[in-house]
């Protein structure tokens, strides 16, 4: 065979930085209430950065019955402009309750309301039986006072809610939502309940809010649903389409609260704001999740006067409330720049995903936290403008399945470990970016060399690290395949990196370390600011190669023709191969074939 000539062997020991750029009663209910307004706070000091702890602390049995006793129960019949009643207060098109009780609706109301001011200790459950409701000003449904309503579908109903573009002030407050409740609000059933809010929100509760079961189809200009101090759903289907989020809390006054807990249920949530978002933390254990964001990531914005690498990078999209200072997620959009922030799910404080199917199209990050993402589990269809993963803390994925087709960034966070899952990654720039702080990697001007080809100084802090320990990962960047901007440490896995093909940018990429003790990694890409390990307790093999083709076959066999690396066909144009594993022993000869090339090299 031809031999490689010349093929030089890169035993990298100076520092390549690659991060040069800026980078019942009370008594009977075990619920939410009392539990987030305590220091416990289902299972933890309350913060934005808490978890939810004891998950069981947050729905009472009661928010899952679904049951009534109709002959116990009062009567509301809604006959277009008038309403009849044996137990509830009618003045004209308004019915009034004010007694604890289970009250029956049924028919049509024409530009009417139904008004709960109860006492503060009263619990009031409506049943919803084919209802029909119009208001032409204000919400159909005002919960005003009691301890807590439940709002039950009856079996196999069908029921509509609906406002007629105009809220108007009731009672000093300021209605915006179709359902708007002052207290606890818990809705279920086994019905359907339409919702048009042509001028604001679907759902809304100024207290805490569950969806426990029932179908649930919402239009709405603003939020489709939104809870002030918390949003609980398990079993529920929800189909959104919002004008700004879809799933919406926050709460402005107490950073404990405003947070998001889904045990399960379907949601199919097309946004112009973010898909999911909590000013506080949130918490995800299973369900079916599809998410259109911010128009989907053919929406991002894109810029034409910023060239690096060679190529032209996208213009990240505009940043959400959770990027900025404020923490005020209510308008979904950039306090500096007024545009919607576009994500798919969104969280101040901590992110836990620990089941569930999520496919995502975003034009900003499709999973994001201003503080730290666990990823436990599930399986993750992501298109974005933006990041698929982005935390301004830490990105800890120990299980599950990602494949991110589309992306600015692939996973970006100060600090990335990646402990298991099956990760596929395609990335315009860096495919796993260890940049800390407000999505603000990827700008700043070229990396500067020194005259020994060095990368220059640059604004990125190397506090970054980057940790493998396991799982299978596939990159594909057009940027950096790897970039620490601090540490890289790889102890396991299987890595696979088809990396840049020109331009500043480079398979790995780190400031002050990279080192693998163990695991499988396989990496390509460009030669101009290539780097290999600094560091390694098994074989390390780097070699140029000249410019080479997508395409071109990479195969690594020992002295005795074992193979060490199977076949493996990089998908975009390369110079570089870098190669190690633990069956690579240093100082041991090797042979490498490259399409119709071989060469021989001893491992270091």
């Amino acid at each position: 065979m031809k031999k490689l000539i010349p093929v030089m062997l890169l035993v990298f020991i100076v520092m390549l930085s690659g991060c040069s750029r800026n980078t019942g009663g009370k008594q009977s209910e075990t619920g939410a209430g009392n539990q987030t307004g305590n220091s416990g706070n289902a299972g933890g000091s309350a913060s934005v950065g808490s978890s939810t702890g004891n998950t069981s602390k947050l729905f009472s049995s009661r928010d899952f019955e679904v049951g009534y006793d109709e002959n116990a129960s009062a009567v509301i019949l809604l006959e277009g402009d008038t309403i009849t009643s044996n137990a509830a207060t009618v003045s004209g098109r308004t019915v009034t309750i004010t007694d604890e009780g289970t009250y029956i609706l049924s028919g049509n109301l024409n530009d009417g309301m139904i008004i709960v001011n109860a006492d503060k200790t009263d619990k009031i459950q409506l049943v919803f039986n084919n209802v029909s409701i119009h208001s032409e000003t204000s919400a159909p449904v005002y919960i005003l006072n009691a301890d807590k309503v439940f709002i039950t579908l009856a079996r196999d109903s069908s029921n509509t809610l609906s406002n007629g573009g105009t809220f108007n002030a009731l009672d000093g407050n300021n209605i915006d939502g179709v359902i708007f409740s002052k207290e606890d609000l818990t809705l279920n059933g086994s019905g359907t309940l339409t919702i048009y809010s042509p001028a604001g929100h679907g759902i809304v509760s100024k207290d805490e809010l569950r969806l426990t079961s029932g179908i649930f189809r919402i239009t709405a200009a603003s939020h489709g649903i939104e809870g002030k101090d918390n949003i609980c759903i398990a079993n529920a289907e929800i189909d959104i389409t919002a004008g700004k989020d879809g799933i919406h809390s926050e709460n402005t006054d107490d950073t404990s609260l405003g947070f998001i807990y889904i045990q399960s249920g379907t949601f199919n949530i097309t946004s112009e704001g973010d898909g999911i978002s909590a000013s506080a933390y949130m918490q995800i254990d299973d369900g079916t999740f599809n998410i259109v964001s911010g128009g989907g990531s053919s929406n991002a914005q894109m810029k034409t006067n910023d060239f690096m690498g060679g190529f032209m990078r996208r213009e990240r999209p505009g940043l959400g409330p959770a990027e900025g200072d404020s923490g005020n997620a209510n308008t979904g959009t950039d306090a500096g720049n007024a545009t919607v922030s576009g994500k798919g799910i969104k969280a101040a404080g901590y992110l836990t995903v620990n089941g569930g199917r999520f496919t995502i199209d975003s034009a900003d990050d499709a999973v994001h936290s201003n503080a730290s993402i666990d990823i436990n589990g599930g399986t993750f269809e992501i298109s974005t403008g933006d990041d698929g993963f982005h935390a301004d803390e830490s990105l800890t994925i120990n299980s599950g399945t990602v494949n991110i087709s589309k992306s600015y960034e692939g996973l970006e966070a100060l600090h990335v470990t990646v402990a298991g899952g099956d990760i596929t990654i395609y990335a315009d720039d860096d495919g796993i970016n260890a940049a800390g702080g407000k999505d603000q990697s990827g700008f700043g001007g070229i990396r500067g060399n020194d005259r020994f080809g060095r990368p220059g100084p640059g604004s990125f802090s190397s506090d970054g690290s980057i940790v493998i320990s396991g799982g299978n990962i596939y990159v594909n960047a057009r940027g950096d395949g790897i970039d620490a901007n601090g540490t890289l440490t790889i102890t396991g896995g299987y890595t696979v990196v088809c990396g840049p093909t020109v331009g500043d940018t480079a398979t790995l990429d780190f400031d002050i370390s990279g080192t693998i003790t163990g695991g499988t990694f396989i990496g390509t890409g460009s030669a101009n600011m290539a780097q290999t390990f600094s560091d390694s307790e098994q074989g390390v093999i780097s070699v140029r190669v000249g410019n080479q083709p997508a395409g071109t076959t990479i195969i690594l066999v020992d002295s005795n023709g074992n193979t060490i690396i199977p076949s493996f066909t990089p998908e975009l144009d390369f110079a570089v191969v870098i190669l190690s594993s633990p069956t690579i022993v240093k100082g041991e000869t090797y042979k490498i074939t490259i399409g119709s090339n071989t060469g021989e090299f001893t491992a270091k």
